[in-house]
């Protein structure tokens, strides 16, 4: 006996991918058999378990549909269809589905292949769905969302810039006596008076590395580059942390409501979103909310601020209106408190204090207060550590403030069925989240790159988001390259191995050779993006072809005046396409390959309409083929030999081609 399902096929799956709450669907297997099995089995079952954080297990008998042989199947057997339709539950969440075959006393179970193609294969045991099981054998999903679930229209299809803020650019009005003036005093600073300089990654001799090493980057130095910013095509503009803070990444948040004033002040902010606006650029502030700074408003540790802070009042300093946000314990006369990672400098804040939420959400609060100084929406730093209530939470604050403001999730796997703190997550069912950092994107694509994995093993894992994501989310995820937690690209795609310790990181740069190849890469890695549905993420600097390995040296200054001119242009060109044809933005999408070095992506219309069923002018059709092998090719399409050279790219629509430079791979 043989059995198949494919989770992407409409024959067995209608229809695909995450799916509305309460909406109609009809899961489908074929199970062939010899003449002499097929009285041997006397019933196909339909078993289903939905939930998120408790699971309804139950079945459903299967009709007999009767359809052509499967592919491969000898002529002696027998191929039989067995069908049914239900209805999804009401509430968003998991549904889970597997098939039973039982003949006479026995059974047997078709479960799935969580790494393949959609299918999966007959096993023995029942699939494990909840959080705490080994989910071995696996069963399929499907992802139910709240059907009146949206995102805000200038996420999907986006470029967006990530920008970390003290190494973006200078304005033009500074001196290095900025650095003096910034209030509280803090003797671990060290700052740059050259922009050109190695980032830190010792400290002072008395404190080690601290992350507290400036150049002096501002919110004015963003605002004056903002020419070149929308000359790349980009729409989007996130900044990480920008709050006052003692660390140059500032996710130790000193004080929620003011710039850091190395930065700038509030109203450099706001002149920053007004000009963004003008551009058609919305800015996106990251939102740093699991944990404060040591060195705060909030928790004072070190008396650096007004008030008395949590810490303070532990110590017997007087009271605080914020000790009970943070969890202390003693042990004897010492005093001990929960922190980020067991990080000191970063105490964790209890999520579920009203007085925490009512800071955050309230109608005074943080969210409402920076949505109406111009800002469009937040990144959630460490989405997974946050409780889904304090999320929903967050959610609501800001749609009633501002209707279009998104929510991007800093979260590392497959949000649809992440598991954190023992327990599936509410990410993608239309209660928290826009959409999410593309981390699997990141890591598959630059896999494939490098070599590491095969051509289906990269459509697999890119098709497993796709059919796991609601549709608007898949079409607004951030598919990042680089960020300021992961190595530069170019330094990854170069294949110069990670060094090792901070002081042969900062002394390890690419050879000649490696960087030509690194540079040829990344732009396959950026045309990949621009065709490939999502908000193509740029990190500052990346387009110049800056280089680096882990934090700190992934933040180095952008380096104007010595940037890769061509990579620039090509960055250019393609966001500009991007920006400019819808049908890079919200075109359906097919993925194929070509043996094991090139990839196609065909974003292409309906009679007309994109993904989302609405009438779009522009080309209907744009092919990209993409070459990682260090050997020509064939242009898949081509019918007269067209070759794609060694490291080579090429996008066509209609009249228009656009190809890698040969002079640079």
């Amino acid at each position: 006996m043989k059995a198949f399902h494919q989770s992407r096929q409409s024959r067995y799956r209608h229809p695909y991918g995450a799916l509305p709450a309460h909406s109609l669907v009809t899961l489908a297997i074929s199970i062939s058999h010899t003449p002499d099995e097929v009285q041997a089995v006397t019933g196909v079952y339909l078993c289903y378990a939905y939930g998120l954080y408790q699971f309804q297990e139950s079945r459903q008998r299967m009709d007999i549909l009767e359809q052509p042989a499967l592919p491969g199947t000898a002529e002696s057997e027998i191929t039989v269809d067995y069908a049914a339709s239900l209805t999804l539950p009401s509430e968003p969440g998991l549904f889970f589905y597997w098939f039973e075959i039982q003949s006479g006393e026995n059974r047997v179970y078709y479960t799935c292949d969580r790494y393949g193609d959609g299918s999966g294969w007959i096993s023995h045991h029942h699939p494990h769905y909840h959080p705490s099981d080994a989910h071995h054998p696996s069963p399929f999903q499907i992802t139910v969302h709240d059907p009146d679930f949206e995102v805000p229209s200038w996420m999907v299809g986006a470029v967006i810039y990530q920008i970390f803020p003290d190494r973006f650019s200078r304005d033009h009005d500074f001196t290095p006596e900025r650095f003096e003036k910034n209030v509280p005093k803090r003797p671990e600073r060290i700052y740059h008076t050259n922009w050109q300089d190695e980032v830190d990654y010792l400290g002072w001799p008395e404190t080690g590395y601290l992350a507290c090493d400036f150049f002096g980057g501002s919110l004015a130095g963003i605002t004056e580059k903002l020419d070149y910013i929308e000359q790349l095509g980009v729409t989007v503009l996130y900044l990480n942390p920008i709050f006052e803070a003692r660390s140059n990444h500032r996710y130790d948040t000193g004080d929620y409501e003011h710039v850091d004033p190395l930065l700038g002040t509030n109203a450099d902010l706001m002149a920053l979103c007004r000009a963004a606006k003008a551009r058609g650029i919305h800015v996106m502030l990251d939102g740093v909310f699991s944990h404060t700074g040591a060195d705060s408003r909030y928790f004072n540790k070190f008396s650096r601020y007004p008030g008395t802070g949590a810490y303070q009042e532990m110590t017997g300093q007087g009271l605080s209106p914020f000790t009970d946000w943070y969890t202390f314990h003693r042990k004897g006369e010492d005093l001990f408190y929960d922190s980020w990672w067991g990080f000191p400098d970063l105490p964790n804040v209890k999520e579920h204090d009203l007085s925490f939420i009512e800071y955050i959400c309230g109608e005074t609060g943080v969210l409402r207060t920076w949505l109406r100084r111009g800002v469009s929406g937040f990144r959630l730093d460490v989405s997974d550590e946050l409780p889904d209530h304090f999320l929903r939470e967050i959610r609501r604050t800001m749609q009633k403030e501002r209707p279009d403001a998104a929510i991007l999730g800093e979260v590392w796997e497959n949000a649809s069925h992440k598991i954190s703190y023992g327990t599936y997550r509410d990410f993608l069912f239309g209660h928290t989240h826009d959409s999410i950092m593309g981390y699997p994107f990141q890591k598959a694509l630059l896999d494939w790159l490098t070599q590491h994995i095969s051509s289906h093993v990269l459509i697999n894992q890119l098709e497993s988001i796709r059919e796991s994501y609601p549709l608007a989310s898949f079409y607004a995820g951030m598919n990042l390259i680089s960020s300021h937690d992961i190595p530069r690209a170019i330094t990854v795609l170069a294949g110069l191995p990670d060094p090792g310790s901070r002081d042969l990181q900062a002394k390890t740069f690419l050879s000649p050779p490696a960087r030509q190849r690194g540079l040829a890469m990344l732009r396959l890695c950026y045309l990949f993006q621009i065709a490939f549905p999502g908000m193509a993420a740029i990190y500052y600097g990346d387009e110049a072809g800056l280089e680096g390995y882990r934090d700190p040296f992934n933040r180095r200054t952008y380096p104007w005046g010595r940037e890769e001119g061509a990579l620039i242009e090509w960055f250019r060109t393609l966001g500009q396409l991007r920006k400019k044809w819808p049908v890079l933005q919200t075109g359906l999408l097919r993925l194929t390959y070509d043996g094991e070095s090139v990839v196609v992506i065909e974003r292409f219309l309906d009679l007309g309409r994109d993904v989302f069923g609405q009438f779009v002018e522009g080309p209907d059709r744009v092919r990209v083929a993409i070459n990682r092998s260090p050997h020509p090719v064939l242009v898949p399409w081509s019918s007269n030999g067209d070759q794609l050279p060694a490291y080579g790219g090429i996008l066509q629509a209609g009249a228009t081609e656009i190809r890698t430079a040969l002079e640079t791979l």
